[in-house]
This record gives structure tokens, sequence and C-alpha cells, in this order.
């Protein structure tokens, strides 16, 4: 270990690394955790109220013909 920074680790306080670095960014990684769990939820009951498009190939290749013709 470098002389700087066996210096640094020394004089730093312990308190500070826990209260002042770990504890901040684990509460922003739960925060962002939570927060796409939220969206996700949100996206998954979006998608279970639209209607199945696979059921309508057919409907979607008709579409498809006439805009390629136009």
């Amino acid at each position: 270990m470098s002389p700087v920074l066996s210096a640094f680790m020394r004089e730093l306080p312990s308190w500070f690394l826990v209260c002042g670095v770990f504890l901040p960014v684990t509460l922003l990684l739960l925060l962002l955790i939570a927060y796409f769990r939220i969206k996700l939820m949100e996206v998954n009951e979006e998608l279970s109220q639209t209607p199945d498009r696979q059921h309508n190939s057919e409907d979607n290749s008709s579409l498809y013909q006439r805009m390629k013709r136009t």
C-alpha cells in the first residue's frame, strides 16, 4: 500500500466511512431498486391490459400489404 493511502486510512475515522460513504450509497441503490421495481410493475400492468396482437397476424399482414402498395 502506498504511504499516502495508508496515512489517509489511518487518519480517516471509521464512523465517517460508514455514515458518509457506505450508508448513502446503500440507500441510493435500494431506492433505485424500488423505483425500477415500481416502473416494471406499471409496465406489466399496461401490457396485461393491451390486446394480444399475436392472434391478429392476418390483420397485421393485410395492413402491411396495404401500406406496402401506397
